[in-house]
């Protein structure tokens, strides 16, 4: 018999047993040695393994990134801001059961029973390691939550016998429920999610407490493969397997609960899981808002600190309002995109403001912020343009601050003003090249005229419009040095956000607010780090001259010169006050509008400046997307009326000259601050006693020869001396023939005799009033002999003779009469009085009386 020598072992230290007594022995030694070599190299391997292990307090204890969401005044969630991780930190409360149970079933079904490993799967995953199978497979949820938190994930026998020696540890240090929720918020679920709750986020757009079942396994089968089972990931198809692999699980093994018992899902309710339809984010983590968002994300970075911006877990809630801005993008992006080929140009943007508050509602700073066709990143809301005649009613609102009215009169007549040089006069003109005279204010402003607006800009002085600006919180007219009048119509560059501030300090009664953006701020605990300051804003403009500026704006009747009355400016059924403003040389064209609840700002153009075509200021461009986002905003809201100030009364006016009303003349309503409403006629009308023979204003002689009749004139007398050629030449242009544009202002020059007839050569006309003729006078007596003299010229003297003498010194003044003394000597009979006036023109004329001296 042939002994087998497959299975030796030798032992020199010991002699071959003779008995059963030594054989035991010799084994009990042999197991002994073995065991205490086995107990002294593991206890070296550990020794070895555990140096510089990290602790496993710092699961709590460690600093652990986190990502700040900036969410809209509802609390939807815009965009996470994150550094290399993006994450949320959640309690196992908020995450939801079906999550947790598919992650049980798919990565550890006896979790709630093991003390931190697998016996199984450690010595599966050793076993993989050595035969270089790949180390992976048979971790715990334990063990996963080491590697992805504590230790590196290098694949080696050392870093899973220290994968294993920290799983212990942990399972001694806390609670099953305490390690659960640290692994879901340090799990990998693809991209730079990590954690639960930036991961559902991520690929559903919800919180990871309210995930169904269905979306429940697909999260729960991607920390094994997250790139690969990713559905935005190269195969998405992959998902759907992968999901029903992880519902396979949950039907057929289960998973144990904390209570031992084992659990598993109906099949009926998993095919149903299989069935539902998932619905992702269209983009994985998209950004809402961008524009808006990455202002924001500036703001909080100047506050905050890049560090914390991008790990401190922030919690940003911002003045957006979500459903209000897809509006306007929707609108701006929609309008663009059909204008584009029409109207030249390429790009849109808005800003929706709250007056009251200053909150931006709304930020739109491109048509579309992804499109890479052109720059959709550059944020027009806050580049520098030139507003155009959008300015133009801060100029007229520095207007009524110095004590001009809605009703003053000012002439749209072409006129040259002073240009960068003498050999360079600046000489506007207006949108439609028409020139329309005689104007009031409230319609200059309305129908968005240029030349009567430069001249306000002139009257009221470049320095002070660019103060009422500033003050309404335009900053980019910085330098008074550097603009011309042309700064009222648009030759200075502001920014769409300003622009649209100003406006609404004209909504919100002549209240600035500085344009708020966020609400309130938290760290990761929720505990305040920034509110905003509750402010009432910073009162810059008079409420009666807002709310008149506001009228203007609103009084579609007015404005229907230009714009008609059916235009993309008026919204049937709602006060809305709004203006627009299109660059000469056609580059940028803006509508800007308000209620008192809200203002809406629009701009379109290209990013490159190049010129636009064929759109008319007001009627195109941006008014289409102004006309359809306010209706939008405004439908089913009742309309809100601007309220009257004390300070602003109406009184009615002169429709044509803007003076005190009479009932001979048309007449309107008009607003004016109190204290400046017309208490008298303007002077621009004035009616005037004509003399029949000349047309001249009637002189008294005419008048005494009732050669009169009463004309109506009017006076157009310019804003400023240096402008009256202009004036007139208009005149002449446009009213040559029309007598009422010519005034006379000469007096009659004509003479009439005393039958009231035009004398061809005549001079002053004089009459003896006293004494009576043939008036008998004792010698020795004096008689007062007085005279009425009529001329068209001055008088300049009126001399008195007696029988061919003068009598004294001539009389120069009224009245004109002279006492005579008769001598006593003299002698009876008739003797003649002659009373002889001369006039400036160097005409004389003279009468005669007689008298009887007895």
């Amino acid at each position: 018999m042939t002994r087998s020598r497959a299975f030796k072992i030798n032992l020199p230290h010991f002699h071959k047993p003779r008995n059963l007594l030594q054989v035991v022995v010799w084994l009990t030694t042999a197991i002994f040695s073995v065991l205490a070599a086995g107990f002294v190299a593991s206890f070296l391997v550990v020794t070895i393994v555990s140096k510089d292990l990290p602790s496993p307090n710092k699961l709590i204890t460690r600093q652990v990134d986190q990502s700040t969401k900036i969410m809209d005044r509802n609390g939807k969630l815009l965009y996470e801001v994150y550094g290399n991780t993006n994450r949320t930190l959640v309690t196992l409360d908020k995450i939801s059961p079906y999550l947790i149970q598919a992650t049980l079933a798919t990565e550890d079904a006896q979790f709630y029973e093991h003390g931190g490993f697998s016996p199984k799967g450690f010595v599966r995953g050793i076993y993989l390691c050595v035969t270089r199978q790949g180390c992976a497979g048979g971790s715990t949820l334990t063990q996963q939550l080491v590697r992805n938190s504590l230790i590196s994930n290098e694949r080696t026998i050392f870093r899973k016998i220290r994968e294993f020696i920290l799983a212990m540890q942990i399972e001694k240090v806390y609670s099953k429920d305490e390690i659960l929720q640290m692994y879901f918020n340090e799990a990998p679920y693809g991209g730079q999610a990590v954690g639960v709750e930036a991961a559902s986020e991520m690929y559903f757009g919800k919180k990871a407490s309210d995930l169904t079942l269905a979306e429940g396994a697909m999260m729960a089968g991607l920390p094994q493969a997250p790139s690969y089972y990713s559905p935005f990931g190269v195969h998405p198809e992959y998902t759907k397997g992968r999901q029903t692999y992880v519902l396979h699980l949950m039907r057929d093994v289960g998973w144990v609960d904390k209570s031992g018992q084992n659990h598993k899902i109906a099949a009926e309710i998993i095919e149903a899981a299989k069935n539902e339809t998932l619905v992702y984010n269209d983009t994985g983590g998209k950004i809402e808002a961008a524009h808006f968002v990455m202002y924001v994300k500036k703001l909080l970075t100047d506050r905050f600190g890049e560090q914390m911006v991008a790990s401190g877990g922030l919690q940003v809630t911002t003045t957006l309002d979500l459903d209000k801005q897809n509006i306007l993008q929707k609108t701006i992006t929609d309008q663009v995109t059909l204008d584009e080929k029409q109207y030249g140009y390429s790009n849109g943007a808005g800003v929706l403001e709250d007056p009251k508050t200053g909150e931006i509602l709304a930020m739109v700073g491109s048509r579309n912020y992804f499109d890479k066709n052109y720059d959709g990143k550059y944020n027009v809301t806050i580049a520098s343009r030139q507003p155009g005649s959008a300015i133009k009613p801060i100029n007229y609102a520095t207007a009524l601050k110095q004590g001009y009215t809605a009703a003053t009169v000012l002439y749209d007549v072409q006129t040259q003003f002073t240009g960068a040089s003498a050999s360079e006069p600046y000489i506007p003109v207006n949108y439609d090249g028409k020139f329309r005279g005689p104007i009031q204010l409230r319609y200059a402003l309305a129908n968005s005229l240029n030349i009567p607006a430069v001249k306000v800009l002139k009257l009221v002085g470049l320095e002070n419009m660019i103060k009422t600006a500033s003050d309404m919180g335009i900053d980019t007219f910085s330098d008074p040095s550097r603009y011309g009048l042309s700064l009222t119509l648009g030759g200075g560059e502001t920014n769409l956000l300003e622009l649209t501030g100003a406006y609404a300090t004209f909504a919100n009664t002549g209240t600035f607010n500085t344009p708020v953006f966020i609400l309130k701020v938290t760290d990761s605990k929720g505990s305040s780090l920034y509110n905003t300051p509750t402010s009432s804003g910073r009162k810059v403009l008079d409420s009666g001259i807002a709310y008149i500026i506001s009228d203007i704006l609103a009084d579609n009747d007015a404005r229907s010169m230009e714009f008609g009355t059916g235009s993309t400016l008026h919204i049937p059924g709602y006060t809305v006050s709004v203006k627009t403003g299109t660059t000469n040389d056609l580059k940028d064209n803006w509508t800007v509008g308000y209620t008192p609840d809200l203002t809406l700002g629009i701009w379109v153009g290209n990013n490159d400046n190049t010129q636009m075509k064929n759109v008319a200021s007001g009627i195109s461009g941006a008014s289409y997307i102004w006309n359809k986002a306010i209706k939008e905003y405004l439908k089913d809201k009742k309309d809100v009326p601007f309220v009257k100030p004390d300070n602003v009364v109406q009184v009615k006016i002169d429709a044509q000259t803007g003076g005190a009303a009479t009932g001979d003349f048309p007449s309107r309503l008009e607003y004016f601050l109190k204290g400046t409403e017309p208490t008298s006629e303007s002077q621009m009308r004035r009616r005037l006693t004509i003399c029949k023979v000349d047309g001249k204003i009637a002189s008294q002689s005419c008048i005494d020869a009732k050669k009169t009749e009463e004309k109506t004139f009017l006076f157009l007398i310019a804003e400023l001396p240096e402008w009256q050629d202009a004036v007139d030449k208009w005149i002449n242009d446009n009213h040559k023939d029309d007598e009422m544009y010519h005034p006379p202002h000469d007096i009659s020059t004509a003479y009439f005799d005393s039958s009231g007839e035009a004398a061809k050569n005549g001079g002053p006309l004089v009459a003896i009033t006293a004494p009576a003729l043939n008036t008998k006078v004792k010698s020795g007596d004096s008689v007062t002999i007085q005279a009425d003299v009529s001329s068209p010229y001055a008088v300049t003297k009126v001399t008195f003779s007696y029988d061919g003498s003068v009598v004294g010194a001539p009389v120069t003044s009224i009245p004109y009469k002279k006492n005579i003394q008769i001598a006593s000597t003299e002698t009876s009979g008739q003797h003649q009085i002659k009373v002889t006036a001369e006039d400036s023109a160097g005409n004389d004329g003279s009468a005669t009386l007689s008298i009887q001296v007895v």
